[in-house]
């Protein structure tokens, strides 16, 4: 016995319906906008003003804490300060282009 081949039931948007759904009445854009090359996109100046001064201070504070010249002496709240100041230095830079 030979398997008949079966075709696939849907259909592209705007190619016809077969249902009836809520999204019915939205038509797609004749118009081509390509996306912007990532040459073109570029980050404000004040993103890596912002990650250095983060990633400066977070190295700092653990830095002096070590050397135990922060109020208090050495303590596991200045680090997790530190870490805490780095942790949002990489976070500005996924921002970075």
């Amino acid at each position: 016995m030979a398997r008949s081949k079966k075709t696939s039931m849907r259909l592209r948007p705007g190619t016809g319906s077969r249902s009836k759904g809520a999204g019915r009445n939205v038509r797609a854009s004749k118009r081509y906008t390509p996306p912007v090359p990532i040459s073109k996109k570029k980050s404000r100046p004040w993103v890596a003003v912002v990650l250095l001064a983060l990633l400066g201070l977070g190295i700092l504070v653990i830095l002096l804490n070590y050397l135990t010249v922060l109020p208090g002496g050495a303590s596991n709240w200045y680090l997790l300060l530190g870490l805490a100041l780095m942790a949002g230095g990489f976070l500005v830079a996924t921002r970075y282009r």
